[in-house]
């Protein structure tokens, strides 16, 4: 372990976050709001304690381990998580630590879970702060420090390793910096043509631009009480769709299409797979939905069943409808999208296409393998044999993420909640997907939840957001031994 690097690197993580605050500041003047006070104290206290962690712990010379990398990223959101919620707090728009915490983590983490009961009748600068925060937690404030300044280069892809989600870690460029810039370039094109998008489509700039943010990050978190429902908009609502669903998929391929090759996208097995996962479950929705005589127009379904699918299954957590009033049968595929997620290399979160995809093959290898059991027979993805290695990661993680889901589930439930309600909580904030069902349901929120329980989901925030491992790590002994 390199403490001293660790705590430097920190600090300047510190430094960035209470840099973006500026970008609220500005918001409060622009609409005459009066809360600039807190936005200056929270800037004040974030970028004091960042400058003093850099002034009194220096960077050495030495390369960062995979230790160092694990230790930087997991700290660094927590310490995002704590020091986010500052403005909040000093604006006066939670009273509770519990609460402002949560509310930062599921803006970081992209969750869209909220403490809060009106959403609209907050200022407009929290509500932008709310945004920006899944913004840059989409991807990622390491990542983004990546980007600006090579400060992190050494042993960047340490810490990208630990950032970015998926089993493996696509390095577009040699140097990580390089990578990192591609990525943010991408995100930051994609995002510019969602505000021009939206705003044609007749939202506010303001709405548009909030809505990009938590868009791109598939976060969800919307000004809006009834989120995309508000406006009633087809336009929009599909608008917002084909944008989800672009955020859904991995950045490196985007990249690529951005490059010359529109083809890159259909040749990814992982891509394939989650775009038939959204169009068949879109089609057994609507079926479900005209079937039960909800909606008369069979366009309405299919609109309707489109949106919450590409939502629920990106971790956006948009609402065009109360789901909750639908059949059954259409609210428990939607809880099963929870666990499968957006591709690797997206914003989205949950267990990921790709580990889907790769433990249904590797399922379908053990049936051959009874057959013949003598006959050699590897797992492919993409035409390429996977490693022993990558086989046993990605069912450690699956395993991992259910041992997380179970015993948070159960703890939550011990403080009082029903068991409806403990489990689909714990689902979509461990994938960082927003919405639940039944008391934490599309039109509820988590307010009412205990405080223990508010924190128990505010870890399953954290711990789906960095893929379980991550974080997890910093619990075992063995990893702060020399």
């Amino acid at each position: 372990m390199n403490p001293s690097t660790i705590f430097h690197l920190l600090g300047f993580l510190n430094l960035i976050l209470a840099g973006s605050m500026v970008l609220p500041l500005i918001v409060n003047w622009i609409y005459g709001e009066s809360h600039a006070r807190g936005y200056l104290l929270s800037m004040a206290v974030t970028g004091a304690t960042g400058l003093l962690l850099m002034l009194i712990f220096k960077k050495s010379s030495r390369e960062l381990s995979h230790r160092d990398g694990f230790a930087i990223v997991a700290l660094g959101w927590v310490l995002a998580t704590f020091f986010g919620a500052l403005p909040y707090l000093f604006t006066g728009a939670f009273t509770s630590l519990v609460d402002a915490c949560f509310e930062t983590a599921s803006g970081f983490t992209t969750t869209g879970s909220t403490m809060m009961t009106d959403i609209a009748k907050n200022p407009q600068a929290i509500l932008f702060w709310r945004a920006l925060t899944q913004w840059l937690g989409g991807m990622g404030i390491i990542l983004l420090s990546l980007a600006i300044l090579p400060l992190l280069g050494i042993g960047g892809m340490q810490l990208y390793k630990a950032e970015v989600p998926g089993p493996t870690a696509d390095k577009l460029r040699p140097r990580m910096t390089q990578t990192a810039r591609i990525l943010w370039q991408v995100y930051l094109l994609i995002s510019a043509a969602q505000v021009v998008t939206l705003l044609f489509g007749g939202m506010n700039l303001f709405d548009s631009v909030c809505h990009t943010f938590t868009t791109m990050a598939t976060g969800g978190f919307s000004p809006k009480n009834e989120s995309i429902e508000f406006y009633r908009s087809p336009f929009l609502e599909y608008a917002i769709t084909f944008y989800m669903f672009v955020a859904g998929a991995n950045f490196s391929l985007h990249y690529r299409v951005l490059k010359g090759e529109p083809l890159a996208l259909f040749r990814d097995p992982e891509f394939r797979f989650y775009l038939a996962v959204v169009l068949f479950s879109t089609l057994l929705i609507m079926a479900n939905l005209f079937g039960a005589g909800l909606y008369k127009s069979l366009l309405d379904c299919f609109r309707l069943a489109l949106f919450q699918v590409v939502s629920i299954q990106t971790t956006t957590g948009y609402t065009s409808v109360d789901f909750e009033k639908w059949p059954a049968f259409s609210q428990y595929l939607l809880l099963l999208l929870m666990f499968i997620g957006g591709c690797a290399g997206s914003t989205g979160g949950a267990i990921k296409c790709v580990r889907i995809l790769i433990l249904l093959k590797h399922g379908a290898r053990e049936l051959k393998q009874l057959i013949h059991p003598h006959a050699v027979i590897p797992v492919k993805l993409g035409g390429k044999i996977l490693s022993s290695g990558t086989l046993h990661g990605v069912w450690a993680l699956s395993f991992l993420y259910m041992v997380v889901l179970v015993l948070s589930s159960l703890a939550v439930s011990l403080l009082g909640t029903d068991i409806l309600t403990a489990v689909s909580a714990v689902a979509t904030t461990l994938g960082n997907t927003g919405p639940g069902l039944a008391e934490v349901g599309p039109m509820d929120n988590f307010a009412h939840l205990h405080p223990a329980s508010k924190w128990i989901l505010t870890f399953c925030m954290l711990c789906g957001r960095l893929e379980i491992f991550t974080l997890l790590i910093l619990f075992v002994p063995e990893f702060w031994r020399k």
